[in-house]
């Protein structure tokens, strides 16, 4: 689920990721899953923003607070739920 599997993909996997953030990897893992299946539906949780992004500077990797933001489609979608 977008955007933390791409995300998690570029820092190098959950384990590189679950390093970064401080977790262990099946909590990384689960920022991948579905809301549905006890997942954060592609959302990595705010508090672990900073430290990715210092991660991904460290490594030469562009990386902004806006990569974090669901994809316009989702967003889009989700509004549209909200208003029924």
């Amino acid at each position: 689920m977008e955007p933390a599997r791409t995300i998690i993909s570029n820092l190098g996997g959950p384990n590189a990721v679950a390093k970064i953030a401080g977790v262990h990897r099946t909590r990384v893992s689960n920022w991948m899953r579905a809301k549905e299946a006890g997942g954060t539906g592609g959302m990595v949780p705010f508090k672990h923003v900073p430290a990715m992004i210092a991660a991904a500077k460290e490594r030469g990797l562009e990386l902004s607070a806006d990569d974090f933001l669901p994809p316009v489609a989702e967003q889009e979608e989700a509004s549209q739920e909200q208003a029924a």
